[in-house]
């Protein structure tokens, strides 16, 4: 009787602790705001608070008569007169429900931090689904929205920032809202000029790493040709393994995954060094080719989709060089790719518009924004990244960094250290 007396406590207890976690004023700040509904607390190591909630957005800003769906934000506060970071993420948020989650410019300078998720991904999908209104200038209205609605509770000054496509976002949404923010980090940012830039293959074949590195990758390219006919059923048996499905055939895909292997090595900064020798088993090869270049990449249903679409209408994507696999492939062309491997019929009738890509060269090379841009040397995506034309020489504000033999995973905190000094010193004055 005595234990369940206090064990009935205890229970009280951790009610009564749950209440106020559930009840706090700055909760009850975010149920009253307009258009924000379903705010729930989540388990955090590092915030004060965190919720996720959904925030009402028009399916189509420019008419109003689309109707709305739900975008799914993280807000994580540490104190409301505090810097705020605006995650402009590019895809989906799912990574904000871990308990450890935080943005490098968070720790960096005690920020908050407010993770939205891109439209038409994960839980932020409009329904019914109507491709045309996935665009770039909705999603950065949406961004625009939300810091409108935040802005009433958070004080400090804003910083924007997104990595790889949200870093895009976050180049697109300085141009489009130049005054919504105070600061912007882009993270390994690429700027297209076409569905197939152009610059990334000659970035491939004459720029990257060193003229052996290069060579190397070549070869591997050739021997997994080579290899093909002993390599294939394995292909084939991963691919079933995995319930992988194609809109073109296993042998074409094949193909395309070794066209796509040095790109991916490079943009993951994978050691040139870990290539199987020419002397290695079948196994070896096959192992190291999944692990580089796996064909999950252009399988369908594709979580990445969305992406895709965005792709061909208005972001621009890469192109692929037959020449190093020439010899052995039955590829004729891969012009028009993206559309014939990554989108269903019923999407492939979007062309693409370089407005957006004029429109943000234009005003970055007009405009002088705290706006800070962070690439990695040796990744592929830099050949059509700002760092490659744009002069910040006669600018107060814009800065450019390369981090030396950087990858897609180059951030502020992978940098030199004083080249990591002078960001974080730009960066502090930004925020006085």
């Amino acid at each position: 009787m005595k234990k369940l007396t206090i064990l009935s406590i205890f229970v009280l207890v951790a009610i009564g602790l749950s209440a106020q976690i559930d009840s706090t004023l700055f909760m009850k700040q975010l149920c009253e705001l307009e258009g924000v509904y379903d705010v729930k607390p989540l388990d955090t190591k590092v915030f004060k608070e965190k919720y996720v909630m959904k925030m009402e957005q028009q399916v189509d800003w420019k008419t109003l008569s689309q109707g709305t769906f739900g975008e799914r934000i993280f807000v994580c506060m540490k104190g409301l007169d505090k810097p705020t970071v605006l995650v402009t993420e590019g895809y989906n948020a799912d990574y904000g429900m871990s308990s450890g989650y935080e943005e490098e410019l968070s720790r960096l300078f005690d920020a908050n931090v407010i993770l939205c998720e891109y439209r038409y991904f994960a839980e932020s999908v409009p329904v019914p689904t109507n491709w045309d209104y996935m665009t770039v200038d909705n999603s950065l209205a949406d961004y625009h929205h939300v810091r409108q609605v935040l802005g009433q509770l958070f004080t400090g000054k804003w910083i924007s920032t997104g990595i790889s496509k949200g870093g895009q976002t976050t180049m697109f949404y300085r141009a489009t809202y130049p005054d919504d923010v105070d600061v912007s980090v882009s993270y390994v940012a690429p700027l297209n000029r076409a569905i197939e830039d152009g610059r990334h293959e000659v970035f491939l074949e004459k720029k990257v790493g060193t003229k052996a590195e290069r060579k190397a990758i070549k070869k591997a390219m050739q021997e997994l040709m080579k290899r093909k006919p002993s390599l294939m059923p394995l292909f084939t048996q991963y691919c079933k393994d995995k319930g992988y499905r194609f809109y073109i055939s296993e042998e074409d895909i094949y193909d395309y995954c070794v066209l796509e292997y040095p790109f991916a090595l490079w943009q993951w900064g994978t050691p040139v060094s870990t290539i199987p020798s020419l002397e290695a088993s079948d196994k070896e090869w096959f192992d190291n080719f999944m692990q580089t270049a796996a064909p999950d990449y252009f399988a369908y249903p594709n979580k990445y989709m969305p992406f895709d679409v965005q792709a061909v209408r208005e972001l621009g994507y890469y192109g692929y060089s037959l020449k190093p696999i020439k010899k052995w492939t039955s590829l004729k062309d891969t012009k028009g790719y993206l559309k014939q491997i990554m989108l269903p019929d019923s999407l492939r009738h979007y062309d693409f518009d370089a407005t957006l890509y004029e429109r943000t060269v234009k005003y970055l090379k007009e405009n002088d924004p705290k706006h800070i841009f962070i690439y990695g040397e040796i990744d592929p995506w830099s050949a059509s990244g700002v760092c490659t034309w744009l002069d910040c020489s006669k600018k107060q504000n814009m800065r450019v960094y390369v981090q030396p033999r950087g990858s897609h995973k180059a951030r502020i905190n992978t940098m030199p250290d004083d080249m990591r000094k002078e960001i974080v010193d730009r960066l502090s004055a930004w925020l006085k």
